[in-house]
């Protein structure tokens, strides 16, 4: 029963991946597709870079619509659908525009895979194992963010100047198994219940997963909802968890976590580093990710997930601090690649391993899919934001990008105010306690 569990997160969990390889991929066809259509910064930030991501916000807002209606299961299954035609598309563009629509209709799933899946997972997971399974899905965003970086290294002088097609055309293998492979997950338990009335089918889901008590389980999710009439969570008693899931969010993008993983070669040019060496060196940043996640998975239900924010903001604030002087003095290309590995390591262990489990636990079963959409909605503008104006703020530092990184390393300071003062610890609580603790009626 348990390999059941750990079998469906999994499968699910590929939907991160998915995630991960689409919103990075693009940062080996940058400056490829810069060059081919000779676009201007603004241009080619808004059309080219960020166009994914403005998709990503369409779908992370939109998202718990279809997850609350169709259920979980349905959704996941279209973000598969949305990640295939999007890559075959991307890869076939004719000019600018073209491109641009292929990469929104990629973002949609992006942002689709941000609601639905981590929502999926809390609701067929305990509260012992429930961060590690949600962990699984920024697992796989980071081991798709390593596997882009390699990908891209690897195709690199494959196809002449049509490399960049390759790169992200590869990302339809992955994305047409997903889709098979969840068709066979179940629906899950709690939307089944809630939302379907279909009691039979939650308790058959619950004891295939392990639940040793299914009718307590089935009567304190049916206690967690004292009324079935539909709810905004923009009222008062949701107030805490829309401003904590606001709040996290924001401080996620304003570490520069996007700014680097999208502009890491360009970055990494401009330290010296030549072209074939930049996408090099990405592929260590891809795999520090990778690592550090892990520990995060490992520790985020030993710590808990304050612990690990605390961890990952004084992380940030040096580390940030330490690129910025790197820059400002000149320092080596080998003292700059270390404090930007410290950084990639810092998000991994801290926001990478806790923001969509912490989203994903902190509203109540009634209206948990619009409030990771809430969550989620405002990462991805944020983070549309800051791709968006990439491309100008670094033709704006073009000789030294030194207050960028500065700038990053103030926001985590404001991070660290808000983990230490108002961030709660959710670690081991059950969901329906968690309603109670942070809904006030």
């Amino acid at each position: 029963m348990k390999s059941n569990l750990v079998y469906w997160s999994i499968t699910v969990a590929i939907a991160g991946f998915l995630f991960g390889f689409d919103t990075v991929v693009i940062s080996g066809a940058n400056q490829p597709i810069k060059e081919l259509w000779g676009t201007t910064p603004l241009f080619h930030g808004f059309f080219i870079m960020s166009m994914a991501l403005w998709g990503t916000v369409v779908g992370a807002l939109f998202a718990g619509i279809p997850s609350q209606r169709l259920g979980r299961k349905n959704t996941l299954i279209w973000i598969g659908i949305l990640f295939f035609l999007s890559a075959v598309g991307s890869a076939i563009a004719w000019d600018p525009y073209s491109f641009s629509i292929f990469r929104f209709i990629g973002g949609l799933g992006v942002g689709a895979s941000s609601v639905a899946a981590p929502v999926y997972i809390s609701e067929i997971s305990t509260e012992k194992n429930r961060g590690q399974l949600v962990a699984l899905y920024q697992f796989n965003i980071v081991l798709g963010i390593f596997i882009a970086f390699f990908s891209n290294y690897l195709l690199k002088g494959f196809d002449g100047g049509n490399d960049w097609r390759w790169m992200l055309g590869v990302e339809a293998i992955p994305a047409l198994l997903y889709t098979l492979l969840v068709i066979g997950v179940p629906k899950s338990p709690r939307w089944l219940l809630l939302t379907k009335g279909d009691e039979e089918g939650a308790k058959d889901i619950l004891s295939r997963i392990g639940i040793a008590d299914v009718a307590a389980e089935i009567a304190a999710i049916k206690d967690s909802v004292k009324s079935t009439v539909r709810e905004n969570i923009f009222v008062r008693k949701y107030r805490t968890p829309v401003i904590l899931a606001f709040l996290l969010a924001f401080f996620n993008q304003l570490s520069g976590i996007n700014f680097v993983l999208y502009y890491a070669p360009e970055i990494l040019e401009k330290a010296g580093l030549a072209s074939k060496e930049s996408l090099q060196n990405s592929i260590a940043i891809g795999g520090i990710n990778l690592v550090f996640t892990l520990i995060g998975m490992y520790l985020i239900d030993r710590m808990g997930r304050k612990q690990l924010m605390l961890i990952g903001s004084l992380g940030y604030i040096i580390s940030l601090a330490m690129v910025s002087y790197a820059y400002y003095s000149g320092a080596s290309s080998t003292f700059l690649m270390t404090f930007l590995l410290a950084f990639i390591a810092s998000h991994a262990i801290g926001q990478g391993a806790v923001i969509w489990v912490f989203i994903s636990e902190i509203f109540p079963t009634k209206v948990r899919a619009f409030g990771q959409a809430w969550g989620s909605g405002i990462h991805w503008i944020f983070a549309a934001l800051i791709t968006l104006l990439g491309p100008v703020v670094i033709d704006l530092f073009s000789d030294n990008p030194w207050p960028i990184f500065a700038m990053f390393s103030g926001m985590m300071v404001l991070q660290l105010l808000f983990v230490l003062f108002m961030m709660p610890e959710t670690k081991g609580v059950p969901l329906e306690e968690l309603e109670r603790r942070l809904i006030k009626d």
